[in-house]
């Protein structure tokens, strides 16, 4: 029986999506990094972004976990489809306010030295590495599932799942580890 339904979108086209925004988010990340401070405009709500930003990828983190619990447990397809948007819309709003906080708030540097400067480097640079590499992965996982190409939407998910859900976690973790670093 073949479930695949008419794409609402060429898969050349959707290539061209996932390339393009692969490319651009982590560039303009970069760029927001070292883009000089008067560069930057005033925006005093931003300085508690990162805090909001730590409780999204929690609830993402939540809702990656119940989204695979279940389908894995064949429990409730439509429950699991619901989770996963869930995750992927948080995610989404993460993007957008984590830009946000990255224009307006010069960086802030880790201020701990030693052995927890170490860990904190180490878990950073595994999150910013992953969560460019997971995106196009999303994107591909949730565009197999919305196409009806079930069996390589599993194989895919098998490794996006556990990826998705570091860098959630991660991203929570590394607000921890900055956050007395932060000004209040």
């Amino acid at each position: 029986m073949n479930t695949e339904s008419k794409p609402w979108i060429s898969d050349k086209a959707f290539f061209w999506v996932v390339v393009a925004l692969s490319l651009t988010v982590p560039a303009l990340v970069t760029l927001l990094r070292y883009l000089p401070d008067e560069m930057r405009p005033t925006a005093e709500f931003a300085r508690n972004l990162p805090i909001l930003n730590a409780i999204i990828n929690s609830a993402v983190s939540i809702c990656l976990v119940m989204g695979v619990y279940f389908i894995k447990t064949k429990r409730d397809k439509a429950t699991h489809q619901k989770f996963m948007l869930s995750a992927f819309v948080l995610s989404t709003l993460f993007l957008l306010s984590y830009v946000t906080y990255h224009y307006t708030v010069p960086h802030v540097p880790f201020c701990k030295d030693g052995l927890i400067k170490t860990v904190y480097l180490i878990i950073l640079f595994t999150h910013i590495v992953l969560a460019a590499l997971i995106m196009p992965m999303i994107l591909y996982t949730m565009y197999f599932a919305s196409v009806g190409k079930f069996d390589r939407h599993k194989k895919l998910a098998r490794y996006t799942f556990p990826l998705w859900l570091y860098v959630s976690i991660t991203g929570v973790v590394v607000y921890l580890l900055l956050s007395p670093c932060l000004q209040p």
